[in-house]
């Protein structure tokens, strides 16, 4: 009441425009948003319409995807996941295709974070031209021909542990490492010291639990890439016995190329593990990919770099 009365009958009035400032606000903020669903009906229809059309195919009879290429199962059947699985022999091939996958993501992983954290913490000389040289070969194509010639001459041509050894040494998340130790304080470097923590130590106990998302998004990207895999399979790998599961599902391709329930099956059978991993680890995956842009566009500090220029 005093507030009001120290205005006194002369105080000026509001400005009428002013009050129609906020609903207009409000209508533009409904008109983003609803724009911004309408991207997502439109991205996740894209996206989500040849899977949901490759899974109804899978449920066909050959007769009725003959009737009806397009439209719903009927009658619904089974068959066709059994059918493929026996003979596209995805069980083996899946293991394999586990075995190429894992060990190189892990050993990939591993040597990433012993490389990316002195780096990041410019403990070398001329951290930001090894940081560049890194980033710059992440965009080089991979030689083929050179590689398949390097194979037979060191005997790693169509040998599991040959193939292994070509796919394991990879810097894909280099970019995602640096960026990411970036963000982790450097005092708990100096306690880690202090307190007697070995340097391997520090990084299995203290740096590996922190990085946990852009493991995790590393984990994924690594992971789909050596599932989906096919041009270094093709021509590295010609025993069967060896083939992960692309190979195997490019050949079941070629041998029921007119079966197209059976190919839809057996294409959603080499896709459903990619879209559990998605679905299991989507929180990370976002985390990761976030944190490291967030630090990962900036160089070697300035301060780091003297420090290892200076030693």
């Amino acid at each position: 009441m005093a507030a009001l009365a120290d205005q006194g009958p002369h105080a000026p009035a509001q400005n009428p425009r002013r009050q129609l400032k906020q609903p207009s606000r409000v209508a533009r903020l409904a008109r983003l948003s609803g724009r911004q669903l309408l991207c997502f009906v439109i991205a996740a229809f894209v996206f989500a319409a040849p899977l949901v059309y490759l899974f109804l195919q899978s449920f066909k009879t050959f007769t009725g995807f003959l009737q009806d290429p397009t439209g719903s199962p009927h009658p619904w059947t089974k068959q066709n996941f059994s059918d493929a699985w026996s003979v596209g022999d995805f069980g083996r091939e899946m293991i394999n295709s586990l075995i190429y996958a894992v060990i190189p993501v892990t050993i990939t992983l591993t040597l990433g974070v012993f490389l990316a954290f002195p780096i990041s913490r410019g403990w070398f000389r001329h951290s930001n031209v090894l940081y560049s040289f890194f980033i710059f070969s992440g965009f080089l194509p991979g030689g083929l021909i050179p590689l398949f010639i390097e194979a037979r001459a060191l005997h790693l041509y169509n040998s599991m542990p040959g193939y292994l050894l070509m796919v394991s040494l990879s810097g894909a998340g280099f970019f995602f490492f640096v960026g990411y130790i970036k963000g982790i304080p450097k005092e708990i470097d100096e306690a880690a010291a202090l307190d007697g923590c070995g340097y391997i130590r520090f990084i299995f106990r203290i740096v590996i639990p922190q990085m946990k998302p852009a493991l995790a998004t590393f984990a994924i990207f690594g992971f789909v890439g050596s599932w989906n895999n096919l041009i270094l399979p093709l021509v590295m790998l010609s025993d069967k016995s060896l083939w992960p599961v692309t190979r195997g599902l490019y050949s079941f391709f070629g041998e029921n190329t007119q079966n197209w329930p059976l190919i839809a099956a057996g294409t959603f059978i080499v896709a459903a593990p990619i879209l559990l991993l998605f679905i299991l680890l989507q929180r990370f995956l976002v985390e990761g990919v976030a944190g490291g842009a967030a630090f990962g566009t900036q160089g070697v500090t300035k301060a780091a770099a003297d420090q290892g220029d200076a030693e």
